[in-house]
């Protein structure tokens, strides 16, 4: 079983995964933030580093994907692959800070990558309002995170809205977070846990 959990900056996805981990007893793949050797020049130079961003989250979620299908066994992902490809390098294609040239290299990548992996059984997505995102990032202080504009976040929303439109890899459960605080009202992380159980009692 392998589930993927999608969603803006500041969804919730880490926390989730982490909850959803400990409560299935499965293991999790988590974004690399604390690693990533761009992230931090991104989010000061973003035209410079953002090719180089682009294919290092690439190249970690393939490595990610392989490794789970290898596995076989029980897995949640914090963050897929193809929010890399739909939402983030198109929006910084569209906001002029990934080159024509650049981009076309990064999506033949990418189409390249797809055809030797398979979509997760399950996709979360966390839908969030914008002021909840920015709450979020605020409250987890990473001071990389503290220039990112309400502009790059509304681009980012929009984007993801209009993937999740279009989905077609698999079961897809939309969570609208907003209202909720399952990490630490036990209750909404029952509710969740209940949708989730729903959704993959039909697939075993």
């Amino acid at each position: 079983m392998h589930i993927a959990i999608a969603g803006n900056i500041g969804a919730g996805k880490t926390s989730l995964t982490d909850l959803l981990c400990k409560h299935y007893k499965w293991q999790g793949h988590f974004e690399e933030v604390v690693e990533n050797p761009y992230l931090d020049d991104f989010y000061h130079q973003m035209e410079r580093w953002s090719f180089n961003l682009q294919v290092y989250f690439l190249n970690s979620r393939f490595g990610q994907l392989i490794e789970i299908q290898k596995s076989g066994i029980n897995v949640i992902q914090d963050r897929s692959i193809y929010e890399d490809a739909h939402i983030f390098a198109p929006n910084l294609h569209a906001m002029g800070l990934l080159s024509q040239r650049d981009y076309q290299n990064y999506k033949s990548l990418f189409e390249l990558m797809e055809g030797m992996v398979t979509g997760p059984d399950l996709m979360i997505y966390l839908r969030s309002s914008i002021p909840n995102l920015v709450d979020n990032i605020h409250k987890r202080g990473r001071e990389f995170e503290n220039s990112i504009s309400i502009d790059y976040l509304s681009r980012l929303n929009e984007r993801y809205e209009a993937w999740v439109h279009n989905y077609d890899k698999g079961k897809l459960l939309i969570i609208d977070v907003d209202e909720l605080n399952f990490v630490d009202n036990p209750s909404d992380m029952g509710d969740i846990i209940e949708k989730i159980d729903s959704e993959i009692n039909g697939l075993f």
